[in-house]
């Protein structure tokens, strides 16, 4: 990896990956959980309100947090859940509104998760990113579905697969087989 194409908290997913940045923001689903008006109110939209009415509380690496604080808006971040930040730097339980708050968890992959799985009751939990958390998941055999919203131009859609596609995006939705 080059070092342009290297992650940091100025660039968390690499050059071009404002594209999927866009995408999403642009979605009417996403722009009202983010307190704003208007956005694209078509299917993608629609699998987005699915997703987030499904999720009960999120799991997300240190950098994804970082690089994604101020972009979420101050005091009102777009969760509206328990979000669990895995890090090797404590920090205290920030709380946030509209039922949004952030714990730091330094004691690992499985603390983080059942404290995840105790949050969101029957909800699902949402494995965030960036990619090196989603990563250590899948590694542990932990994950159960892998969703994944493929842009235009980015990769083809595998012949073996079923996949809902729109305008958009391609939406996948893969199955961890144990």
């Amino acid at each position: 990896m080059t070092s342009e194409h290297r992650r940091s908290t100025a660039n968390p997913a690499g050059n071009g990956a404002d594209r999927i940045g866009g995408w999403i923001h642009a979605q009417s689903s996403w722009r009202e959980r983010s307190g704003l008006d208007g956005g694209e109110a078509d299917r993608d939209s629609e699998i987005m309100r699915e997703w987030f009415e499904a999720t009960g509380s999120v799991v997300m690496g240190r950098l994804m947090y970082d690089s994604g604080v101020e972009f979420w808006g101050g005091d009102n971040p777009p969760f509206h859940t328990l979000v669990f930040v895995l890090t090797n730097r404590p920090a205290p339980t920030l709380v946030k509104e509209g039922g949004t708050s952030f714990t730091f968890v330094t004691d690992g992959i499985h603390s983080a998760l059942d404290q995840a799985k105790a949050a969101a009751g029957d909800r699902n939990v949402d494995i965030a990113g960036g990619a090196d958390t989603v990563q250590q998941y899948l590694r542990a055999g932990l994950v159960d579905e892998l969703p994944l919203h493929v842009l235009p131009g980015w990769a083809r859609t595998p012949s073996n697969r079923s996949a809902v596609d729109t305008p958009g995006a391609t939406h996948l939705k893969y199955r961890v087989l144990k």
